[in-house]
């Protein structure tokens, strides 16, 4: 148990017999009438976001959320499967957990697993990675109808828009929490 004043961005609470992560919060404190809190929470299983606000001080049911730091092996038919870095374990998650990530997750790379009570949540992956563009067409330094980005596939497969000047070959940083163009990557 702990504190609604107690309240950091990514716990993981246990409300409803749900788990809600705090996305972000913020201490309330009016003129007139008791102190607040108001949340954004995210829920962990099927990814909603909704408003919630607590008395301050109420206390609330928190989550032990175990954050293991694995590495990305390889796909196995549907599922994926991640190697404990601290014992060498290998567990397979389904890509119905895995989401999105999929387009970012290139084999050898490194996420952090969250589990609780032994089943896996949810994988994080860093900010921002580095992958290869596989197929681009080649810009036309007068074409200016898009705003000067053109669609670009990576080898993982998935599509980005990026600039004119970036060619099949080059390497890019990519944001993993929007799926969007950052910089090129000289090697």
């Amino acid at each position: 148990m702990a504190s609604t004043n107690d309240l950091k961005n990514g716990m993981v609470l246990k409300l409803e017999n749900q788990l809600w992560s705090v996305v972000e919060f913020q201490h309330v404190k009016p003129g007139k009438g008791p102190a607040f809190v108001r949340t954004k929470l995210k829920n962990v299983m099927s990814g909603k976001i909704v408003d919630k606000t607590f008395n301050a001080g109420l206390k609330v049911e928190t989550a032990t959320v175990d954050r293991r730091d694995m590495t990305y092996l390889y796909k196995d038919g549907e599922d994926y499967v991640f190697m404990d870095d601290s014992n060498y374990d290998q567990i397979t998650v389904s890509a119905e957990v895995i989401g999105d990530a999929a387009a970012f997750m290139l084999e050898n790379q490194s996420a952090i697993v969250s589990m609780y009570e032994g089943a896996v949540l949810f994988i994080e992956l860093p900010a921002s990675v580095v992958l290869e563009i596989t197929y681009t067409e080649p810009g036309l330094q007068g074409d200016r109808s898009n705003a000067g980005t053109k669609p670009a596939t990576l080898e993982t497969g998935y599509e980005i828009q990026v600039p004119l000047f970036i060619e099949q070959g080059n390497k890019v940083k990519v944001d993993t929490r929007t799926g969007s163009y950052v910089s090129r990557v000289n090697d």
